[in-house]
């Protein structure tokens, strides 16, 4: 399986990069938007989970301590 990325210019995927195929070869297409130019971010949650931070069970009991 190759991965590649490409652009649509209106009527046909233009490769990014030559493909190793030979010509007329049928292939088949899964088609999902390139975000991997989007900055990549983290969810507050999503990091406080991978802290695996131990507490007590109802931490909001004690935030005037």
């Amino acid at each position: 399986m190759t991965k590649l990325t490409a652009v649509f210019d209106g009527q046909v995927l233009r490769p990014d990069a030559p493909l190793a195929l030979a010509p007329n070869t049928r292939v088949r297409l899964i088609l999902e938007p390139a975000t991997d130019d989007a900055p990549k971010t983290s969810s507050f949650l999503r990091v406080a989970r991978e802290l695996e931070l131990d507490g007590p069970p109802d931490w909001s009991e004690r935030l005037g301590d």
